[in-house]
């Protein structure tokens, strides 16, 4: 592992980076390599233990694991950094099922799958790396690529897959249903989850769009989720996180107004950096009496709060991923015939809402998960092009993944939080500086945040 990180390191201010990186095609490759996992002999470690209270610090931990064989269609990437994501705090603390399950179901699948059932799960399902060495079929990549990974693993041997992906029968998500994820030294994925390393980021910049920034676009933009056009209302919760901060500057830069839902005046601040104007303070707003019992009357306040934002208009879009403890304040909220689009429950999976409120007023709910590869595709096309920058307010090393999801957990952070994994430091991997010195601000807005 030392000779890879000194070959990709000596491409650092190099004439020709390409022509260094692709010397790691004459490297050996590691016997065995760290990761971040979680352990089968400990998944009932929080039993008892209430959600909030459940501290992804004991359950992840970094040790050696043995490095896989390739398959067919497969690559090795050495990766330079990750990132944390939900799945990986669910994942840590064994809700709402351990993800040895889906290890388990996945590998029944094939001989090649049995390697994911193991003891163990390597996980994470962003990063950003060199591409050590391909399986074969593969023709796309070569030993030496600047990639980042997409986290939609698919089997395609099934037709219901080649409409749209996201269908197939055997569609995973890396790193969370599938083993080998990106919170390590290596990684293995399908070589049609590769795509190009935007080139002005650094490592960890490149790593942290790849799961928020396609789930926001098939959510808003593609044509499978709310189908954003100019001028639409979009009231976005958690504007200011992991998946919000993609939605605020995917609905700005696609000509829409959004409304920033926002739990603090940093996080009101951070939207209105990246160009929002109208933010509301959800702290201001109780949607619950109790565990059981909603309060309408805040439905309706807030809806007027919205209403007093845009000029008496109710939102076009809805963009939902709190679940349980927004959901029914968001079908209200939405405008005749409107769109309330969700990918995710961080608050409960379980929803509520006034159903009145919905076929009456000809409102649709649509369920988005994830991205096929086109609009992953051309999501990080966006980033490439510096029309959509990272959120990354802060970096921890492989070793404090622990901490970095203790975070997110406890929603202590704000956009991404970053992982080193290779790379030893912050700043590396940047081959277009000019590019990079144009959006240098927007880069950095969440930084130290």
């Amino acid at each position: 592992m030392r000779k890879i990180l000194e070959t990709i390191m000596a491409a650092e201010g190099a004439a020709d980076p390409g022509k260094e990186l692709a010397g790691v095609a004459t490297l050996p490759v590691p016997e065995s390599y760290r990761g971040v996992v979680v352990r089968a002999d400990e998944t009932s470690m929080f039993d008892g233990v209430p959600t909030r209270e459940k501290d992804p610090r004991q359950s992840l931990r970094v040790q050696e694991v043995p490095t896989p064989e390739l398959g067919p269609g497969e690559a090795l990437v050495a990766v330079m950094a990750s990132a944390i994501n939900y799945n990986t705090v669910w994942t840590s603390i064994f809700e709402p099922l351990s993800t040895f399950t889906f290890l388990k179901r996945y590998g029944r699948l094939s001989a090649l799958a049995k390697r994911h059932d193991l003891p163990y799960h390597v996980v994470g399902s962003d990063a950003a790396g060199i591409v050590l060495r391909v399986g074969p079929g593969v023709t796309r990549w070569t030993a030496g690529d600047e990639v980042v990974a997409h986290c939609l693993s698919v089997e395609l041997e099934d037709a219901a897959g080649h409409d749209d992906t996201m269908l197939d029968p055997q569609q995973r998500i890396w790193g969370f249903e599938t083993n080998f994820g990106g919170l390590a030294e290596l990684a293995v994925v399908k070589a049609n989850q590769l795509m190009p390393k935007p080139r002005h980021l650094t490592w960890e910049e490149a790593a942290s769009p790849g799961l928020v920034n396609s789930t926001a676009y098939r959510q808003l933009v593609s044509h499978h989720g709310a189908r954003m056009k100019q001028g639409d209302v979009v009231l976005i919760w958690g504007a200011s996180g992991g998946l919000g901060g993609y939605a605020t500057q995917l609905a700005l830069n696609g000509g829409a107004i959004p409304v920033c839902v926002v739990s603090s005046p940093d996080k009101a601040e951070l939207c209105r950096r990246m160009g929002a104007e109208l933010v509301i303070d959800r702290s201001d707003f109780t949607f619950w009496k109790d565990e059981r019992t909603q309060d309408t009357a805040q439905w309706r306040r807030f809806g007027e709060r919205v209403r007093e934002l845009t000029g008496g208009e109710d939102p076009d879009i809805v963009f939902e991923h709190p679940g349980r403890e927004t959901f029914g304040v968001s079908v209200y909220v939405a405008k005749r015939g409107g769109t309330i689009v969700t990918c995710a429950s961080t608050s409960g999976f379980l929803h509520q809402y006034d159903n009145r409120y919905l076929w009456m007023n000809l409102k649709r709910i649509v369920g988005s998960h994830f991205a096929n590869y086109r609009e992953a595709w051309e999501a990080n096309r966006l980033v490439a092009l510096g029309r959509i920058h990272p959120t990354v307010s802060r970096t921890y090393p492989l070793e404090r993944t622990g901490q970095a999801a203790y975070e997110v957990h406890r929603n202590a952070h704000q956009g991404k939080v970053g992982v080193r994994c290779l790379a030893p430091a912050d700043g590396l991997g940047v081959r277009d500086p000019e590019l990079r010195a144009r959006h240098e601000a927007e880069i950095n807005r969440f930084r130290g945040r």
